[in-house]
Parts: structure tokens; sequence; C-alpha cells
């Protein structure tokens, strides 16, 4: 926030505000007075109109005069639609001024007009800032003061104008609002025209609007939005022209209003997916249903995901090291439900904050620096603690080691919490098309397709607890388990280099080599302080190499951690081009379906080890790559490894919610092909051989 020191002028980095005053003929009664609050944003930057649309705050002016004199309320310019995402908003860019007219009492008599503003506005670009300021200014009232004469009435063509002509009426129709209006002024007869609703939370506003001209007459129909909750027997709206030109309109809305929350969602586009289905008064809808089915089939498809393997490693060793059936299906239970409580507060969270409008899809945690490092240093500390370079009991206090002994179905349900967050950065086949529709569903339904995508993934240890016959079949414990837990280290630490590699695409080389030393001083400290070297030495000696130990880490630590914070985050839209492929944009996307070319984009992250393995298989493929040559396809890669709102947008209008995606859009427009998750050469030619050989 800006300070409150009183001031004509606030200047941030993202807008500069300033008070100005118009009194052509001084103040005194039934003289025009206005007062305004001139708003100049930098390039991309935005402030919001009355209704602000689908996210955002208008400005507030509050305003301290003396006694008797009123100021109105903000005379609105007509706005303008500023996408963001799969959101629209309404609002201002570059430079608008934010007019209030001031009603002088009669007998008003002082020297001058004593004026004090608090004004709070939210400006936004990615990101939005709240800020504010204090302003005041002395308007002398025997003196017109007219130097802003040029901005007030710039600020007045920009205002919306009722046409005394105009007859408007609007009806519910099929979930859409329709809006007839007649008398319009002839400049505008023929003009693209948009409809601007002050009420907020009426329409859907990111939805297309179907707009027409009949004669004289203009109609437009916008769907309703899902989240609407109300039902107004009257509306206000503005029409914008091309040039700013706006008419206000005010009309009663005929009925009857469907019930709030039925509304259709839109489906922008044609997939092969199953589209988001309406849902009607909280009724499961068979695309619900089919998601569920889909999200199981998926889970169950997740265990053979190769960024799964290390933890199937370790229950490989627990399920073998249980003597009785009893154990391992306790054991079994313990690990679904640590699954099936990750996986619903995992997408509880994503569901929360795309519902803020972040952009987030499955596996947005592993777009963190931070969450990629814990997961470093915590598989770091399990794959040392499997080579039997320490014991974590050494390590916890005795009451926690005793609950340990007490609770060991707590290591389970813990492994299965380590599974969900490994797993989430892999999208199995069936997987994508379920979590792309529960990200459309209401709140319940879509937890509960991702809860059923964790219990498939845990029902294959499920069974194999519970059938005698699979369980028989495993070796009996014995000494050659050592052997077995030292070998499973390596994929732990297998998995550490994967998390370096994935680092480094975030943060570049020092974030990689600032973690690597971490890893390192982490590995000598645990070697110092619980490592079998020490366990019988003297106090003293121990002591020592554990204060050293701990001194490194703390210097490590210290050194690293710049390392991260000022990491240049890398942009999807950005990447550097490579092997052929250019970086994603949309509109790269539009100019070449523009231009008749098609176009292949492969949605990826660097911690989506699916879309690593497809990267260096199928998609490297020479024969693969002379199709593509064939048939005159470009190549875009939409690298999401680092958070990018235009690659989430785009995932959402595709019905997808993580990556991998591989989307082949033909030439001249049109809706893309979706392939599957686990991509295969002979899918890509198959696709390709739908497309005209290149002339």
């Amino acid at each position: 926030m800006l300070g409150a020191s009183a001031q004509t002028e606030v200047r941030t980095e993202q807008l500069r505000a300033e008070l100005l005053a118009h009194a052509p003929e001084g103040v005194a009664a039934g003289k025009p007075v206005w007062l305004g609050l001139l708003l100049e944003h930098a390039p991309h930057w935005h402030t919001y109109w009355k209704n602000p649309g689908d996210s955002g705050l208008p400005t507030r002016l509050q305003w301290s005069l003396p006694p008797g004199v009123d100021a109105g309320e903000i005379q609105w310019p007509v706005p303008q639609r500023l996408p963001v995402g799969p959101l629209m908003n309404f609002g201002y860019e570059g430079r608008v001024l934010l007019p209030v007219q001031i009603q002088v009492p009669a007998g008003f008599d002082a020297a001058s007009l004593s004026v004090q503003l608090q004004a709070d506005w939210l400006v936004c670009k990615e990101v939005c800032l709240p800020q504010s300021g204090r302003f005041s200014l002395q308007l002398p009232t025997h003196a017109a003061t007219s130097i802003n004469a040029a901005v007030f009435e710039e600020a007045q063509r920009r205002q919306p104008q009722s046409v005394p002509g105009a007859a408007a009426s609007a009806r519910i129709e099929e979930h859409q609002l329709v809006l007839d209006v007649k008398g319009l002024p002839a400049a505008l007869h023929g003009a693209p025209l948009g409809f601007f609703p002050e009420q907020p939370g009426i329409i859907d506003n990111a939805a297309p609007q179907q707009a027409r001209w009949d004669g004289g007459s203009w109609q437009v129909k916008v769907p309703l939005s899902p989240e609407r909750d109300q039902s107004p027997p009257r509306m206000d709206a503005v029409l914008a022209g091309a040039q700013g030109e706006g008419v206000q309109l005010g009309f009663e809305v005929s009925g009857p209003w469907p019930a709030p929350g039925s509304t259709p969602r839109r489906t922008p586009v044609e997939t092969e997916t199953v589209a988001p289905a309406t849902s009607v008064s909280g009724t499961p809808s068979p695309a619900f249903g089919l998601a569920l089915l889909l999200a199981l089939g998926g889970g169950m498809l997740l265990n053979l995901m190769p960024c799964v393997f290390p933890v199937l490693s370790l229950k490989l060793l627990g399920f073998v090291a249980h003597h009785g059936q009893r154990e391992r299906v306790a054991a079994a239970l313990a690990y679904t439900a640590g699954v099936l409580l990750s996986f619903v507060a995992l997408a509880a969270l994503m569901l929360a904050l795309r519902a803020g409008g972040e952009q987030l899809g499955w596996g947005f945690q592993l777009q963190s620096p931070a969450f990629v490092t814990a997961l470093a240093v915590l598989f770091t500390l399990i794959g040392l603690n499997l080579a039997g370079q320490f014991e974590f009991g050494t390590l916890l206090p005795s009451g926690l080691a005793g609950l340990q002994l007490r609770h060991p179905l707590l290591d389970h349900a813990l492994t299965g919490v380590l599974a969900v967050a490994v797993a989430s950065p892999c999208t199995a086949p069936f997987m994508g098309a379920s979590v792309g529709v529960a990200a459309t569903l209401p709140t319940a339904q879509a937890l509960a397709v991702f809860g059923a995508l964790g219990l498939g993934m845990a029902l294959p240890y499920l069974a194999a607890a519970a059938w005698p016959g699979l369980t028989r079949a495993l070796p009996r414990p014995g000494p050659w388990m050592a052997q077995l837990r030292t070998l499973l280290a390596f994929p732990m630490f297998a998995t550490v280099v994967w998390l370096l590699w994935v680092l480094g695409q975030q943060t570049g080389l020092d974030g990689a080599v600032a973690l690597l030393g971490l890893l390192v001083a982490l590995a000598f400290a645990l070697w110092a302080l619980a490592g079998p070297a020490f366990r019988h030495s003297r106090r003293a000696a121990r002591a020592g190499v554990a204060v050293l130990a701990l001194a490194v880490l703390a210097l490590t630590l210290h050194w690293a951690l710049p390392a991260w914070r000022e990491a240049p985050a890398a942009n999807g839209m950005a990447a550097a081009s490579t092997e052929g492929w250019e970086a994603w944009s949309a509109e790269r996307v539009r100019a070449l379906q523009a231009q008749g070319r098609p176009v292949f984009v492969d949605f990826t992250a660097a911690w989506c080890v699916t879309c690593q393995i497809n990267k260096r298989s199928a998609l490297a493929d020479a024969t693969l790559r002379a199709d593509f040559e064939l048939h005159g396809v470009t190549l875009l890669r939409a690298d999401w490894t680092r958070r990018d709102a235009a690659i989430g947008a785009e995932l959402a209008r595709l019905g997808r919610s993580g990556v991998p995606v591989y989307a082949l859009y033909p030439a001249g427009g049109g809706a893309p092909q979706l392939l599957s998750e686990v991509l295969s050469v002979a899918e890509v030619r198959a696709a390709l051989a739908t497309l005209p050989a290149k002339p």
C-alpha cells in the first residue's frame, strides 16, 4: 500500500494517479464543478470498471468535503474487454479519467473549496497489486479552474450516452440472455457492438457474444454464468462501439430464469475427450459416472508410470517384510488411506486456487522450486537410510521413536502420501480426460473423481494383500532382505538426479549446483549425527563432529538460498527453439492455421517423467520427423515447467488439467485432435495420415 501523505499525484511502477478539478465558472451553487481521478497505466497494466468481470475490484473514491458539499457517483467511461486466460475482465488500460460531479450548496461563501480524497484501486497484469493514495487540493471559489478542460471533455466523450428513442427488451432463452434493441443512433447501424452488463455475476463474461443487426434492430445472445446466484427482473448495461463510444441501456428481463447453478458450462473446443455435461440441481451427470470409471482405470495404470517406481520399491520391501496375512492387509489399508487423503487434499487445494483465478493443473506443486528442493532432500534421506548410513530412530526423540514402534501403520500411510507427491507429475492413460472433466464439475463431484484416482492407484496393493494366492507367491523374509534394502536405495538416488535436473530447468545451473551442495552437506551431517562411524565414539568427539557438520549445513544453506531466490523464471512462451521445435503461443498457432499449415503442439514440463520419455522415444523417431516434414507440420512446444497462465488456459480450453498433452491442429482452423498421454510413433503417424501431403 502507498503512503498516506496528502498530495495531488501518486506514482508507482504500474501507474500514475492524479487528482484533477474542472470548475469553468468557479465554485458556486448551480455551477458545474467536476473532480476526477486520472489514471495513466504502464503498458499492459489495467484497473477495473464498476463491474470488473470475472475477477478484480472496481476503483473506490472516498471524498472528504466541507459540510453541505456532496460528491456524486463515478461517471464510469465505456470499458474495454480484458481477457486473462479463460477469464474475461472489464476495465481500462492506457489513460482514463474517473470524473465525479460536485454539488455546491446555496450560500457557500468560503474563499476556497478544500478537497481530500482517499482512493483505492487494484492494478493488474500477470499479478494484481492493491494500491491506494491520499490526495488533497484547494479550489478557489471566485475564480474559474479550467486548466484541465481538455481532459474532462475527453472523459465526457467516453461516457456512455442515453438515447431517448432507444427501446430494449430482454428474455431468457435456453440458458441465454437475449437482448433486442431498437432505435440506436444511425451512426452505429451495422457496426460491431460489445455488451457490458453493470450487474456482476449474471452472464458468462468470457463466452462469445452472438450479435447481429437486422435492419435498424440489434440483437445479442450471451450465455448465463454457471455461478449465477441471482435472477434480476431489471438490468442495466452499456453497449460499446469499436471507437470507444457507448450507449447506456436499462431493460426489463422476462423470465422464467433457470435455477441458479443449473446453467451448462461452456465447452469452447471440441476434442476427442468426453465433453463436460450439464449437472442440474446437483444430480450426477453421465459424464461424472464415466469420469469416475476413467479415473479408477487411470489410477491403476499410474502404478506403471516411471515416476512411481521409487515408491513401488518401498512397497515391495514393505510387503516382503510382513509375516502374516493380517499385517499385510492392515498395511495395505493404511497405504490406501494415505493415498486417498493425499489425492483429495491436493485436488482440493488445486480447485481452490483455480477458483481464485490461478491457472494451475495436476502436478502444479512441482512448478515450485521450493517443493522440488524439498522432494530432493526427502529422497536423499530415504536413500541414505536404505543404504544403512543412518537410522531415523537415532535422530528422533525417544517419544517419537516409541510412537513409531507402537503405530507402524503410520509409516505405510506416509508412504501413500509420498506416492501421491511423486506420482502427481505423471498423467496415465484415461487420467487426462478424467482430470480435465473433474475441473469442470461441482466441487463435491470433482473431489470424488480424484478420490477414484487414488483408489485406483492403491487397488493393486489392496488386491495383493487380500488375495492369499498372491501373497503366498512372495518370498519369505530372510537375510537377503538386507541386500534388497541396499539395492532399493539406488532408485531413490536416481530420483534425486531427476529432481536436480528439474530444478536446473527451473532455476538454471546455479540453482542445481546449490541443491547438490546442500545434499552433500546434509549427507555429511547425517553421517556425523547418526551414522555408524561415530555411534560408539566418545561423547566429546561426537559433539565436535556434530557441531562441524551442522555448521557446514548452515553455511551451505546460506550460500544456496540466494541461488533459488534470484533464479530466473523460465517461460513456456519464451523458451528457446530446439531441434526443429518452436516456442508455443496461442497467437502462433492461430497464425499458422490461418496460413494453411497444420500444427503439432507438445505440452510438456521438465518434472513430467512421461513427457521426457515421450520426447526421447516417440517424438525423436526419425520416421516420425520425416512424416511431420512430409505434411508440412510446424512443431511447437509449450513448456509448463514453471507456472504459465497462458499454457494453463489453453490446457483448460482443451479439457485437460495436466501434462503431457499432445494436440494436432488442422490447417485452416478447427478443433485439434488430442493424442494419448503415453505416445507411440504409430499413433502419431496415424493422426498425420489424416492430413493432406505438403504441396
